[in-house]
């Protein structure tokens, strides 16, 4: 029965099947959004009517313009006081007619047409005197003092257009110039001046206001474009000189280049600061307030010098820490843990070299950990890099046989660094005093051959800062020796981030930061000894300065021994309740599971272990070479090396040496250098590429003499 019922059909409806991966048309904006985009960008419309912080700065302006009215007009009518007496004293004494006698060697003959006529034109003023005082008495004995008021008023308006600020006025500028201040912010003349005056533009060149000045933190930004054909490159180069025009410090003066698709390489952003930045206590860090931290998020690290919080990301990436002694470069090296020891995932690997105290709370919750300085803690950080080279190599080959949704890229992802199944966590190794495992000389026997144990760490780092980041290896290195021998070229090279704190000269900064950071702007060595934990930072990654930032100068956070052990305990906590600790912290210091040959055939693909001879193998002057140049004779290191920087290391005459090298076929050449003023020479030296096929072929004549020398 119920089936013969009429069943109710859905309504039909018409379609038509559309292509849409061909191009489609662009769809017309309606004309108010094409008023809009015309209004922000249009040339004759004010900046402050298309931006409400411009805006908001305008008003600022007009209030201050109008409170400060009065005493602007007072000034002017003083000015115009001083102006129209300096003129009444020339007109009285005819200064004019005694300086053409003087100049003409006549005024002996003219003394007394000038003497009378001097005295003629103080009768005049004398008459004009007692003329106005009667004509004063006269209309205020008729008409009252309203005219006089009137009168008055007109008379401080004419004073106060006489004595307006114009340039090229006589009269208007002091013999000797007073304390200068920050006039550019409201006056952008003055800050043109400032540009010729350090010579950055010409006499005749001016700058175009992108933006007006404006408040930012505890300075005063402004962003200009420079005129055609000048470069922002060569402003953040000569920025001491911008300061000295300025009359600030150098640490108070921050100029970028505006980047992106907002600026070109004529904008140049500029931050003043009132005072020393830097001067104030430093701040504590905020990882004291947070629960847990998560490794994948960037770590708070510090402030720049508006005031701006700076984080530091460290996953897929490595970062160098160098400095002199007592600079803070400790103290940077476990801000850069504690996000680490916060998250109960990450596995760390903790070397003391400088066998103090800094570090030993870091014993809770590393895997492994060590203080010392001594040859067997080299010999055990041998070890411990052996086995994170055979971890990562294990970890790729795991990641080959993972699908795409777990692993979609040959990186380890958030989820699988947490997953105890997959066992590969962020594993973060932190070596302070570098150089100390770096310089050990103890042979280490390495499949038969006897290297130093400093060379071997040099290599197996180089590798896993190469290799280790996808496979979320962390590497954290610091010292306090930044110079070309103790750190490997070609290790410095693939390190991302970098950070120096005050170093000695502008070498050093390089060195950390890299080749001509210096003449872009970033010196390290210019930061005053008081600047303690102040350093400049040069990111692998965004933070908060923007993406487009090559480099910042950072002041770190505070983190005392007793907010440092705090964190530890934290850490510790998380790691017990997730069930992940291990290693050391756990009492557990087990013999790290090591294979040689594995390690000596991955280091050996990228780079020879036996690459560069060692010194004693070779005649005098090579072996000098090769001690002073270290890992720049390898092939991430120097091309080319001046003449005058190798007579000054060898401490040898220049024609003995020029003579020798001749003999071993070395021709000097010329090349281009950066000096230490930041600017390009060509100089006379030698190319490393040389000296190495020097040495080759006195390892080579060498190797067939005792061949031959063989029974």
């Amino acid at each position: 029965m119920t089936d013969s019922l009429p069943v109710k059909a859905d309504p039909v409806l018409d379609g038509e099947l559309i292509d849409d991966t061909l191009p489609q048309p662009r769809p017309r904006a309606p004309k108010r959004n094409r008023f809009v985009l015309w209004w922000l960008h249009s040339p004759r419309v004010p900046l402050w009517l298309k931006s409400k912080p411009q805006a908001r700065q305008a008003l600022k302006d007009a209030v201050v313009w109008l409170v400060l009215s009065p005493l602007r007009f007072l000034g002017a009518v003083v000015r115009g006081v001083v102006v129209g007496a300096r003129w009444w004293r020339g007109w009285v004494t005819v200064r004019d007619y005694r300086t053409a006698a003087e100049e003409s060697e006549k005024l002996a003959d003219k003394f007394t047409e000038i003497r009378a006529l001097t005295l003629f034109r103080w009768k005049v003023t004398g008459a004009v005197v007692v003329v106005t005082a009667v004509a004063v008495a006269i209309v205020d004995l008729v008409y009252g003092t309203d005219p006089l008021w009137i009168g008055g008023g007109a008379a401080s308006v004419a004073l106060a257009i006489l004595g307006r600020r114009k340039d090229g006025s006589p009269g208007r500028k002091p013999a000797l110039a007073g304390p200068r201040t920050l006039t550019w912010t409201m006056d952008p003349q003055v800050l043109v001046d400032a540009f010729r005056d350090a010579k950055l533009i010409g006499k005749d060149e001016t700058l175009r206001l992108v933006e007006r000045a404006t408040r930012v933190g505890d300075g005063w930004a402004v962003t200009v474009d420079l005129p055609a054909t000048r470069k922002a490159a060569d402003v953040v180069k000569n920025r001491d000189a911008l300061a000295s025009a300025l009359a600030v410090d150098e640490v108070q003066l921050i100029v970028e280049r505006v980047r992106g698709n907002g600026g070109h390489a004529g904008r140049v952003s500029m931050w003043v600061a009132d005072e020393d930045p830097y001067s104030s206590p430093p701040l504590r860090t905020p990882l004291l307030g947070v629960t847990q931290w998560d490794a994948w998020r960037p770590i708070p690290f510090g402030r720049d010098a508006r005031n701006r919080r700076i984080d530091l990301p460290l996953v897929w990436t490595s970062l160098l820490v160098g400095a002199i002694p007592r600079q803070g470069k400790t103290f940077a090296a476990r801000l850069a843990a504690a996000g680490l020891i916060l998250d109960a995932w990450v596995r760390l690997y903790v070397a003391d070299f400088k066998a103090g105290k800094d570090w030993d709370a870091a014993g809770l919750v590393a895997h492994r950990f060590m203080s010392g300085d001594e040859p067997e803690h080299v010999l055990a950080l041998v070890d411990w890099l052996i086995e994170l080279v055979g971890e990562v190599q294990t970890r790729f080959r795991r990641m080959r046989d993972l699908d795409d949704l777990t692993c979609p890229e040959s990186k380890v992802t958030p989820e699988m660094s947490r997953d105890k199944a997959l066992d590969m966590p962020i594993t973060a190794i932190f070596i302070d005093e570098v150089q100390v495992p770096l310089e050990d000389r103890t042979p280490v026997d390495v499949q038969g051959k006897k290297l130093p144990a400093g060379e071997y760490v040099g290599e197996l780092l180089t590798w896993l800062a190469k290799k280790g980041p996808a496979a979320g290896i962390v590497l954290v290195l610091a010292t306090q020796r930044p110079d070309s021998k103790t750190i490997p070229s070609g290790l410095r090279a693939v390190l991302g981030s970098r950070f120096a704190l005050r170093v000695m000269d502008w070498r050093d900064s390089n060195i950390v930061l890299g080749e001509q950071m210096n003449t872009r702007g970033f010196d390290s060595s210019r930061l005053l000894p008081s600047h303690k934990g102040v350093g400049v930072l040069r990111p692998d990654g965004d933070t908060a300065a923007g993406a487009d930032v090559l480099a910042m100068t950072v002041r770190t956070y505070y983190m005392p021994n007793e907010d440092w052990r705090t964190i530890c305990e934290q850490g510790r906590a998380l790691r017990e309740a997730a069930g992940t600790l291990t290693g050391h912290a756990a009492g557990q210091d087990a013999t790290p599971v090591l294979d040689h040959a594995a390690a000596v055939k991955a280091i050996g693909a990228s780079h020879p272990l036996d690459a560069v001879p060692s010194p004693g193998e070779l005649p005098e002057l090579l072996a000098s070479l090769v001690e002073y140049l270290g890992d720049d004779l390898g092939p991430d290191g120097r091309e080319f090396v001046p003449t005058a920087e190798l007579l000054g290391a060898l401490e040898i005459d220049r024609k003995t040496f020029a003579q020798e090298m001749t003999n071993l076929g070395c021709r000097p050449t010329r090349d281009r250098v950066t000096g230490e003023d930041g600017e390009v020479r060509q100089v006379r030296g030698y190319l490393t590429a040389e000296i190495r096929s020097a040495i080759g072929r006195v390892t080579t004549d060498t190797g067939a003499t005792d061949k031959d020398d063989r029974p």
